[in-house]
């Protein structure tokens, strides 16, 4: 099961969207893979928890919240993330993590952001003070740069990346930048906080490298 903190959820558009209301709870299904899985939505007091039944068993799947790579693994997380990542985009009001994100930088390496180009007033690079390396840059940019055609701007945050972690939901090869060492992370949609703290601190230890 998952879990998200969020005080941006419009009960309204949950309503519209197709959730029910059970006394408290705002509850949501949506079969997925052939139907053989139920996503299951519950949103109650601005928590949002999701989980994924195998249908014939109707038993919680626990592997699509687990570090598996098996392929049959990734394709219904993929399935999974793209129905919450779909209630995120239209069921919360104005959303992103870029606070949250310039805040723990500042906050764990004492690092200020750089606007370097009066072009792109929104973009903003973050440097490691000890030799001068970018390890983020913070912009503003048409979602279709990353996926889809959709022209509605969101907030990306790309960092440094050993490892290939892409998955085109929420973690997209770098956007103008090396695409092998570099990933840009959606902060419009629904990636867990926690993750991109840790993304962050790994991109800084990267850029320490020589």
């Amino acid at each position: 099961m998952r879990r998200y903190d969020n005080k941006n959820i419009n009960y309204d558009k949950l309503v519209s969207y197709g959730f029910i209301l059970e006394g408290n709870n705002y509850i949501y299904n949506k079969k997925i893979h052939n139907d053989e899985f139920n996503v299951i939505i519950s949103v109650i007091s601005d928590v949002i928890t999701s989980k994924v039944i195998e249908v014939d068993s109707n038993e919680e799947y626990i592997l699509v919240d687990t570090s598996s790579t098996g392929s049959f693994v990734l394709e219904l997380n993929k399935e999974y993330e793209e129905v919450i990542n779909d209630i995120f985009n239209k069921c919360l009001d104005k959303y992103d993590l870029s606070d949250e994100v310039i805040f723990y930088i500042r906050s764990k390496y004492g690092d200020e952001l750089e606007y370097l180009w009066e072009k792109f007033p929104s973009y903003a690079v973050v440097r490691n003070k000890k030799n001068k390396k970018w390890y983020a840059l913070i912009a503003e940019i048409e979602k279709n740069k990353l996926v889809g055609e959709s022209k509605e701007l969101v907030w990306v945050l790309n960092l440094r990346c050993d490892r290939d972690i892409v998955d085109n939901v929420n973690i997209f090869p770098g956007y103008h930048m090396n695409k092998k060492s570099w990933i840009s992370i959606n902060l419009c949609g629904n990636i867990d906080i926690e993750e991109v703290y840790n993304l962050i601190d790994r991109s800084y230890l990267l850029s320490g490298r020589k």
